[in-house]
């Protein structure tokens, strides 16, 4: 039997707001959604600021009580040393940061990341006790080459060589293609994907892990168009980019997912 899997909503700020912007936008994100609690009362939600926004999130966050949850857009495979400009999931997880991005499709084409570097980056999210959201996706030529899903597929076998998913793991797919384009994946192609990795996941994990990891869609997500993804059996949520440094946008994005089969 399926595992009841908790929505999870992130927020992907990039490289958007300093310290001063991301306390207001915190403050004013967490207003909005204490005024509609019923409507998102089952869901996570959580921002992912650039490192010099982290530390005043967290004292915000954790002054406050709010329940909103943040980690980190990248994080060194190495955990300390000559690495200028790096940054080791052990300065991560001193600021609380539950969670971790992994393999963005920026950092792979931007930064050359590899798959073995994503694979790393992984295990040191792990070593250090962080959740690592580990992005996969393809590019329109990949996708017009190799089919839907063999790509991310490839990249989710990579990236979990040696590696204990049971020890905590978000999968997100998102389709380079439909990043920023505001050409959104349909829901049934973001269902093929997210099926076909949880099936890969079961492979390598084992069923219960597979049912209890969240799997979510990102790319040109937005308040119109989440419920339709939520509807999938295999989207637990979003990862949101653009979308995400809109208040009233973000907001009705994780209330929106409340009446999802209603």
């Amino acid at each position: 039997m399926a595992v009841k899997r908790t929505p999870f909503i992130a927020g992907n700020w990039k490289m958007n707001l300093d310290h001063l912007q991301a306390i207001a936008f915190v403050q004013k994100l967490a207003w909005s959604l204490a005024d509609a609690k019923h409507d998102y009362a089952d869901a996570e939600v959580a921002v992912f600021p650039p490192f010099t926004d982290l530390r005043s999130v967290q004292t915000l966050v954790t002054a406050d009580s709010l329940p909103i949850g943040y980690g980190a857009q990248d994080l060194s495979k190495h955990d300390s040393g000559a690495y200028t400009g790096e940054i080791s999931g052990a300065f991560l997880k001193q600021l609380d940061c539950g969670y971790v991005i992994i393999g963005h499709s920026e950092r792979r084409t931007l930064h050359a990341e590899s798959d073995e570097d994503v694979n790393a980056k992984v295990i040191a999210a792990h070593r250090h006790g962080l959740v690592p959201v580990l992005c996969v996706g393809e590019t329109a030529e990949d996708l017009e080459a190799h089919g839907a899903s063999a790509v991310p597929v490839a990249q989710l076998r990579r990236a979990l060589e040696g590696v204990d998913a049971s020890k905590g793991l978000v999968v997100a797919y998102e389709p380079v293609w439909a990043i920023g384009s505001g050409q959104a994946a349909t829901p049934a192609q973001a269902e093929q994907v997210a099926a076909a990795l949880r099936a890969v996941l079961a492979e390598l994990a084992g069923d219960e892990v597979a049912q209890a990891t969240r799997i979510l869609y990102g790319g040109s997500v937005k308040a119109a168009n989440i419920a339709a993804f939520l509807r999938e059996p295999n989207v637990d949520g979003a990862l949101v980019g653009g979308a995400s440094l809109d208040i009233d946008e973000f907001s009705a994005i994780v209330r929106f997912k409340k009446h999802v089969g209603a």
